[in-house]
């Protein structure tokens, strides 16, 4: 049994990735982390950056982003590659408007700004990178080069 993943709250990302570059949050999950009012707006602008989730896979002809983002719209999303090949996901989640007379009974949802940095390989075209959002997932797909395989010339044996 590994420790590993109780350690880090059990995310299915690995730790240890070196393209990844992430942020981890040691209070992440505690119960205390949302009820401090003392805390700055900067650390729990941090928790909803830290709380929006990507997975990436690989496949033979690319590499596969896709971000939950529920209630976010497209235009509200920023996705850009840097030079050195680093892919950026970052946007904002609005603040619920609050009336005068209404009474909240708990608030859960993060709003607030969210960035997420990840190191693409040697292998991605940066210059192709192409996104789309449906239903609240927002999918970048990030194509691959071509691996050439060795030409192979048959020699004829002669005599």
């Amino acid at each position: 049994m590994s420790l590993i993943p109780s350690i880090f709250g059990g995310r299915r990302s690995n730790v240890f990735d070196p393209f990844s570059l992430d942020v981890w949050d040691p209070f992440e999950g505690f119960p205390f982390s949302s009820s401090l009012a003392n805390v700055p707006s900067s650390a729990r602008e941090t928790s909803a950056f830290a709380n929006t989730r990507i997975d990436w896979k690989e496949t033979p002809e690319a590499h596969i982003f896709k971000a939950d983002l529920p209630g976010i719209k497209k235009e509200e999303v920023k996705v850009e590659v840097e030079e050195g090949g680093v892919l950026q996901i970052s946007g904002e989640r609005s603040k619920e408007q609050e009336e005068k007379n209404d009474k909240w009974h708990r608030i859960e949802r993060s709003s607030g700004k969210f960035l997420r940095r990840f190191r693409l390989p040697e292998n991605a075209k940066a210059g192709e990178v192409k996104a789309s959002m449906e239903n609240g997932v927002l999918t970048v797909t990030v194509p691959k080069m071509e691996v050439k395989k060795p030409e192979i010339k048959t020699i004829d044996i002669s005599g």
